[in-house]
Formats: structure tokens, C-alpha cells, sequence
């Protein structure tokens, strides 16, 4: 949702080429080029698609921002780390085995835990729950800027910004 997101606000659409586990979009913000990608596989192959787009587009690990969900934070709360391990996300795992490295910064958007372990599954690939769905749409607008502001902003400036706890309301 959020490089569809980003698509959007950088006036570019997604295209998938032939034989590729993934579409992509080049735009340009603020005089800078930014390159989307978003996987098609499912989220535990995502890894492939990744390192596939690395290779092809000659990006660097150092300037990629991997953008997904996470069950360990409350729904619609970020969080922004500049490196570290997959956290038991399969999509991160993924990345991390195909790549054979954690130094890529990550943006986790909180979707929450179900109320059943059985549900998880569900819960992940699902809509999000209809008191939820707000939170989820202003977390992929918030993220999406946090996305934006990367590119010209330090990483540190944008995790001040990003992971800063709410007042409660």
C-alpha cells in the first residue's frame, strides 16, 4: 500500500517487465531519483525479488528502505531502524537470506496480533479490522512521507521524526 502510495505522489505507475518477480517505478523528488519496487511474489519469497532488483537496477544496499508489516506493534504505529535482524517477519527473513545481510533500513507499520494465534495468518494477508482501518490508511500516508523525507533528510532525523511515540488521545 505504501509504494502504491508513493507511486502516486511521485505521478509514476508501476510496470512489471517480463520474467521478473517484481514492478517498478522510477520518479524523481526534490532534484533526487527514486526507484520503487514492489515484490510480486508472496511476502516469504520477497527476498528474491529484492536481490533480483538490486542486481538489475545497480541500487546499493546502504540507500534501501524495505517497507512492511509488523504484528509486534500496535496497528497504525511506525517504526524505522537502520539495520538489524528479521524479528520473526518472513518477509524480512526472506530479504535477509537472499541477501546474506541485515544493514538495509527497514520501516515496520504496526498492524497488531489477533486475537487467536490461529488467526495470524488471516489477520496478515487480510484487510485490516474495520476499527482499525483508519489508523492502517494514516500509517501508509505517514510512511509514505517518512519515505519521501529520506531522501533528503539523514535517517536519524527521519527516525526522531517517525519513531516518536504519540500522545495518547
Amino acid at each position: 500500500m505504501v509504494v502504491d502510495a508513493l507511486a502516486h505522489r511521485l505521478g509514476v505507475s508501476l510496470k512489471k517487465k517480463l520474467f521478473r518477480s517484481y514492478s517498478t517505478a522510477k520518479g524523481t523528488h526534490e532534484g533526487r531519483n527514486v526507484l520503487l519496487v514492489k515484490p510480486l511474489s508472496f511476502m516469504n519469497n520477497s527476498g528474491r525479488a529484492v536481490r533480483e532488483a538490486l542486481r538489475e537496477t545497480g541500487s546499493v544496499l546502504s540507500e534501501m528502505l524495505v517497507i512492511c508489516d509488523s504484528l509486534d506493534l500496535s496497528p497504525g504505529t511506525l517504526r524505522l531502524k537502520l539495520k538489524g535482524t528479521s524479528g520473526g517477519q518472513k518477509g524480512l527473513q526472506s530479504i535477509i537470506q537472499a541477501l546474506g545481510a541485515e544493514d538495509f533500513m527497514r520501516l515496520s507499520i504496526g498492524i497488531g496480533r489477533p486475537d487467536h494465534k490461529e488467526q495470524v495468518i488471516d489477520h496478515v494477508l487480510g484487510s485490516p479490522r474495520r476499527h482499525e482501518e483508519d489508523l492502517i490508511a494514516s500509517a501508509v500516508e505517514k510512511a509514505a512521507r517518512a519515505t519521501l523525507m529520506l531522501v533528503t533528510d539523514s535517517p536519524a532525523r527521519v527516525m526522531n521524526e517517525v519513531n516518536r511515540k504519540e500522545p495518547p488521545s
